[in-house]
């Protein structure tokens, strides 16, 4: 069975006789010597790439990698920070038809070898400071492993490059052709933000990079000559499939940085006139605590939430607020101000080209006002992804019997249609057989006073099943508080909520982790809730 046969019938693609490379080719002869590519490192000179000139790198490096081996269908991971080489190498991939593997950054050898084995790739591309994890990782799996010359722009130790001929820069060669577009074809790989289990390997194909690129330029408002200030990690969707592909569509530029930095980050803005930025909660609090400057550019931040408290300090004309994950490729909600009631904490709206649903356990829909879990309805391969890679199991569990894929988000449409994210299903604990949100506990532990943050997990209990654990992030006034700040959390807990609800741990951390669009890694946590207390 061919790729085609896998496709949903749903009519004509709006993008037959396009791909990704097509599309950039055709951007670099439209837009030529405007900039693409700002790269701003923080060790070492800023560097630009015009559309013309990022086109002739992606064509001499997919050259070099067709004389290494890689053709079409072949799988090469990508295993680098923010640098113009992650971009570089995914359009090469994409030029000569093989399929880019896009790994986390921060993923140990284990976790990498398992990327590897489930997707089969051939070859890898990584930066001196992560080399020793791939070796580890790829051995007796990878043909040939190539090496950037930096780290993100900062100097690598001569003790950490490779010999020459397995430099990044090595490997360009003369120009690939361009070969004849496939809407169909499988282009990129990406990885869900599961850490307890083996995260799942997420298959985009190139009609899926062209609905990202058109649908998310156009609902999220980017122009023509904007320029986007990206920062977050462009192996996630938000950086790459959010922000990137649609500046590449309109021909604005990335103001591309190796990583977030508060103390650099207005500098960046203002020399390069940045108008959109993707923002999470941890960058919004580091900004706060630097000073705004009096002007600035920016005509829109994208954050998952409506903000207006935070909107007003960085004064920004416009939020827009999105949701969506890895397999939903670009906003199945999304909020732009101005289009509708959206209040406070608000997630956004069902967009337009999206079927959305929320739904009781039962499978039946609930009533606005009431919580149920989040499904979308979409077209495999072009308005959401194509599979999980070789993962049967999981694609059957994906998907309910009507083809609406599960999110495991549970959430509530507020008055007005806007909807507002509560929590994750998994996230509900199962105390002696009563349902407790964990959004509720933390809601309540919030409130008291020396927290700053908090998230809340089950762990297993012999007697009640499940308990629930908190971990508390206190504020500056309650950091060295305490067995004195857990007793008052838990004296706190106790005069406001029923008893099987109160923890039956509180944990002190100094920051609570992440992944993704700044979502808490809930499976970190569960996996430190399940071990004994240093």
């Amino acid at each position: 069975m061919s790729l085609h046969d896998t496709m949903p019938a749903n009519g004509l693609s709006p993008f037959a006789g396009m791909d990704a490379a097509s599309v950039l080719a055709h951007r670099a002869r439209q837009f030529d010597d405007r900039p693409l590519i700002l790269w701003a490192p923080f060790d070492g000179p800023e560097r630009v790439w015009t559309y013309a000139a990022f086109l002739n790198d992606v064509q001499e490096l997919a050259g070099g990698l067709s004389a290494r081996g890689i053709g079409p269908g072949d799988r090469l991971l990508i295993h680098l920070e923010n640098c113009p080489e992650t971009l570089l190498a995914r359009f090469a991939c994409l030029w000569l038809g093989a399929v880019a593997v896009v790994s986390n950054a921060m993923a140990s050898a284990a976790e990498l070898r398992g990327m590897i084995e489930q997707t089969g790739a051939r070859a890898a591309i990584t930066q001196p400071r992560l080399s020793s994890t791939v070796h580890s990782a790829g051995s007796g799996l990878l043909d040939w492993i190539a090496v950037t010359s930096t780290d993100a722009g900062e100097s690598a130790g001569a003790e950490t490059l490779p010999e020459p001929g397995d430099l990044f820069d090595a490997l360009m060669g003369a120009p690939a052709p361009q070969r004849a577009p496939d809407t169909a074809q499988l282009a990129l790989i990406l990885f869900t933000t599961g850490t307890t289990a083996r995260a799942k390997a997420v298959v985009w194909t190139h009609e899926n990079l062209l609905w990202a690129s058109s649908l998310g330029a156009r609902q999220q408002g980017f122009r023509d000559g904007d320029v986007a200030q990206v920062f977050l990690p462009l192996f996630h969707v938000v950086g790459f499939s959010w922000t990137f592909l649609p500046l590449l569509w309109v021909g604005g530029a990335a103001l591309l940085q190796p990583r977030f930095s508060a103390s650099r980050f207005w500098s960046a803005a203002q020399r390069h006139r940045a108008t959109i930025s993707p923002q999470v909660p941890f960058t919004l609090g580091a900004l706060a605590a630097h000073p705004v400057p009096e002007r600035h550019d920016f005509r829109f931040w994208i954050v998952n939430r409506q903000i207006p408290d935070e909107q007003a300090r960085f004064r920004v004309p416009g939020i827009v607020s999105a949701w969506g994950m890895t397999e939903m490729v670009s906003q199945p909600i999304v909020g732009v101000q101005g289009d509708g009631d959206l209040p406070a904490q608000a997630m956004g709206r069902p967009s337009a080209a999206y079927t959305i649903r929320v739904v009781a356990e039962d499978g039946t829909p609930v009533a606005p006002g009431e919580i149920g879990e989040l499904l979308v309805g979409g077209v495999r391969g072009r308005s959401i992804f194509l599979e999980y890679d070789a993962n049967p199991a999981a694609n059957a569990e994906a998907f309910t019997p009507d083809g609406f894929f599960r999110t495991g988000d549970r959430v509530r449409q507020m008055e007005g249609g806007a909807l507002l994210f509560v929590d994750r299903i998994k996230d509900v604990l199962k105390v002696g057989g009563e349902g407790v949100s964990s959004a509720e506990i933390e809601a309540v532990i919030r409130r008291a006073a020396g927290v700053q943050d908090v998230a809340v997990v089950p762990r297993a209990d012999a007697l009640r099943g499940e308990v629930p654990v908190a971990f508390v992030v206190a504020d500056l006034d309650g950091a060295a508080a305490g067995d004195a700040l857990r007793d008052a959390i838990l004296a706190h807990c106790s005069a406001e909520m029923a008893r099987f609800k109160v923890p039956r741990e509180i944990r002190f951390l100094d920051a609570l982790p992440r992944v993704g669009f700044g979502k808490i890694a809930k499976g970190k946590l569960r996996a430190m809730a399940a071990e004994a207390q240093p």
